[in-house]
């Protein structure tokens, strides 16, 4: 099933929250000059044109990266994420939201490389077209866990896997438990971020229980709420879990929620840090 399109949505509050936390990690890695791999497993079109039918129809952005990119209040660690979106927008305008590929992409040292996978036939083109030609990054159109499966371990033995599914259907939370089980018995010093969408918070529960079952260690839950949980509304909530996170990301994250759920969601947010399971 892909019926999925990330273009209705980009740049909303959980691209930002997934995004500054990617960032995070990727400013972590490059803390050292040994080279890393970052692997990007639900790729989607690379980058999104906010002014298109999709975008404006939904018009997300407004209230997620439009309520902040031009903030003079921001947190300093915000800043390899925000200069993400001003290296691809002219001035003041917000034309353009990069995608996980083109964030991480543009944070990438000469020595570091990228993998990245999509399945969708509409959005893999725009990924090739975003990133032809450029060596540092490889893309395939396979299944993301397959591929990921394939990759495993990296011949850094440094890196990030970014794992962003659409969600579609009710197996894939169970998907994403499978999908860590094997990666970490190939890699187990790797960081891996998950992405997560809060509709019902039972299947939220399903990931962070089966991750806890598996006896993974070093399991840290952010998450930015822009209103109760509801079984009615639709999206009220994501987050990101990591597994193996940098060890400033938690105080990181405990700067940065509070100030993101004022501008954001002021009277009906909430946020949370919290360890899943600690070392």
């Amino acid at each position: 099933m892909l019926s999925y399109r990330h273009s209705f949505h980009a740049g909303n509050h959980a691209d930002v929250v997934k995004h500054i936390v990617q960032s995070l990690i990727i400013e972590s890695l490059k803390q050292k000059d040994k080279a890393f791999v970052y692997h990007d497993t639900h790729s989607g079109a690379g980058r999104y044109d906010l002014s298109d039918d999709h975008a404006e129809k939904t018009g997300e952005y407004k209230q997620g990266i439009g309520q902040i990119w031009q903030r003079d209040d921001a947190p300093e660690a915000l800043a390899p994420y925000i200069n993400t979106i001003r290296s691809i927008n002219d001035g003041d305008e917000l034309r353009f939201y990069p995608g996980s590929p083109k964030v991480g992409r543009t944070l990438l040292r000469d020595q570091d490389r990228a993998m990245f996978t999509e399945l969708h036939p509409t959005d893999f083109p725009l990924l090739l077209q975003e990133f032809r030609g450029d060596r540092q990054v490889k893309m395939f159109k396979e299944d993301g866990y397959a591929r990921l499966k394939a990759s495993l371990p990296p011949k850094e033995r440094r890196g990030v896997v970014l794992i962003d599914p659409p969600y579609e259907l009710k197996h894939e939370y169970q998907d994403v438990v499978d999908a860590m089980g094997e990666s970490v018995e190939r890699w187990a010093t790797g960081t891996y971020a998950i992405w997560y969408p809060v509709v019902y918070r039972k299947n939220v529960d399903l990931i962070t229980q089966g991750l806890e079952k598996l006896g993974i260690r070093k399991i840290l839950q952010i998450e930015l709420g822009v209103a109760p949980d509801s079984e009615e509304r639709g999206m009220t909530a994501s987050g990101m879990i990591v597994i193996n996170p940098p060890w400033t990301l938690e105080q990181q994250m405990k700067e940065i929620l509070p100030w993101l759920q004022t501008i954001i969601a002021p009277e009906t947010g909430h946020q949370l840090v919290q360890w899943v399971v600690s070392e």
